[in-house]
Formats: structure tokens, C-alpha cells, sequence
């Protein structure tokens, strides 16, 4: 089945039955599920972690062309100075780690969010070498927002925005070529957007899940999915 919105950010209303080809979520419950099991935060990020790589690829099976993840907040550089080191460590390992291995199964590496100070330069580096590497694939496009803020891409864009319409000010934004989301799920039973894609999710469906992300099972990628397309997106009509 075709989509509506193939070819671009907005189109026609999609109908009920429509699967989500556009697919974000809010990774969120890492901290709470390492702190159950004793265990310190940073093995709560690594599982989180495992559990990003196993549902892309359940996301290419179930036909999701575009999956973008939450990993890392402009808010998120305000916790602990440990926690944060560990963060830092582990993106970097796993990119330099995981990029061979997805790139071999076609997924398209994008990272959206601010790439200067504090992230360091040599993790922008890996950053922009898993991107070039991948660059392409098209089996599927994973995208990371990291040191993210939905109102600092918007004033990003702002910044050198010298047009008038949505679409002009689209070209602006830190992936101009990222569909607007169909699906927003966020895990762990918090039900708010947290400065998450802001300007692309005007118009998606939101889901919020009780589980811990790194609990998030296929099965609970599958229900999402299926209660989307139970779904009638009206986009203001009728």
C-alpha cells in the first residue's frame, strides 16, 4: 500500500488501517529500570541501548521506513556529572561498535540536535563517520536525536530563516528530509512530549506505554503499531 505522505513532511489524511511508515519515540524509564534491579544507571542506558538496535530491526520487518529515537536532551547535560560521563562513553563505543554491523544490514545513520560544545569534538567526529558511512542505505533510517531540544531546533532554524512559508522554514530544521512522524510512542507511563520533535509532530498520533523502555518487547512495538491504524487521523477536517 502506498503512503500519503511518501513523498514529503504533510499530505492527505490517512485512512483507518493505514500503517505507521514514520515512527518516533521517547526512550524513557532507562534510570528507573537499572535503579529495580540494583543496578548502577549507566547498565539501565546500555540495556536501553539493546533494545533501540532489536526494535529497528523489528521496525524494518513491521514496515517502518524512518525510526527516531530520544537518547540525549539539551535538558539532559543538568544530571549527575557521572551519569553523564557514562552516557558520553557509551555513544561513542557504540557507534564506533554498531556502525559496521548496521550499516551491513542497510540502516541509514542520521543524528538531529546541536553538535557543539559540551558534546565533545571527537564524538561528533564518530557522529559524522557513522552518517558518511551509511549515507546510502535505504532499507530503513534511524534517526538520533542527540543533545536534542525541540525549541532549540526551532530557534536554530529561526536563526537563519529568511523565507515565508512552513516549507521554506522546513529546509531550516536539523533534518529537513525526516518525515513528520505518523507515531509518537513514549515508554515508562509518563504522558507529556518532554521538547520532542516539536515542530515535526503538529498533526501525530501519540501513544504512551507503562513499560520501561528497555522492557519494550516487540509484542508492545506490534500493539502500537496495530492501535495506530485503528486509529482516523482527521489532520483539522472532518
Amino acid at each position: 500500500m502506498s503512503h500519503p505522505r511518501e513523498e514529503g513532511g504533510s499530505g492527505a489524511p490517512s485512512q483507518d488501517g493505514v500503517q505507521a511508515r514514520y515512527v518516533a519515540i521517547i526512550t524513557d524509564g532507562n534510570g528507573r529500570w537499572a535503579q529495580r534491579r540494583g543496578l548502577p544507571v549507566v547498565a539501565g542506558h546500555e540495556a536501553g541501548a539493546d533494545t533501540v538496535k532489536a526494535r529497528l530491526r523489528d521496525a524494518v520487518t513491521l514496515g517502518v521506513r524512518e525510526l527516531t529515537v530520544y537518547s540525549f536532551s539539551t535538558e539532559n547535560w543538568s544530571r549527575d556529572e557521572d551519569e553523564v560521563a557514562g552516557l558520553m562513553e557509551m555513544f561513542g563505543r557504540r557507534i564506533e561498535l554498531e556502525t559496521p554491523e548496521l550499516h551491513a544490514e542497510g540502516v541509514r545513520m542520521r543524528f538531529i540536535g546541536r553538535r557543539c560544545d559540551p558534546v565533545a569534538p571527537e564524538l561528533v567526529k564518530r557522529i559524522e563517520w557513522a552518517e558518511d558511512v551509511t549515507k546510502d542505505n535505504r532499507r530503513i533510517t534511524l534517526f538520533v536525536a542527540f543533545n536534542y531540544g525541540g525549541r532549540a531546533e526551532i530557534v536554530d532554524a529561526a536563526r537563519t530563516f529568511t523565507g515565508t512559508t512552513e516549507a521554506e522554514f522546513r529546509a531550516h530544521l536539523y533534518a529537513p528530509d525526516m518525515h513528520d512522524p505518523d507515531l509518537v510512542i513514549r515508554t515508562s507511563g509518563e504522558q507529556r512530549t518532554s521538547n520532542y520533535l516539536l515542530w515535526q509532530t503538529a498533526y501525530s498520533e501519540f501513544l504512551f506505554r507503562d513499560e520501561l523502555w528497555p522492557d519494550f518487547s516487540r509484542a508492545a512495538f506490534e500493539q502500537s503499531l496495530e492501535e495506530f491504524a485503528a486509529r482516523r487521523r482527521r489532520f483539522g477536517g472532518r
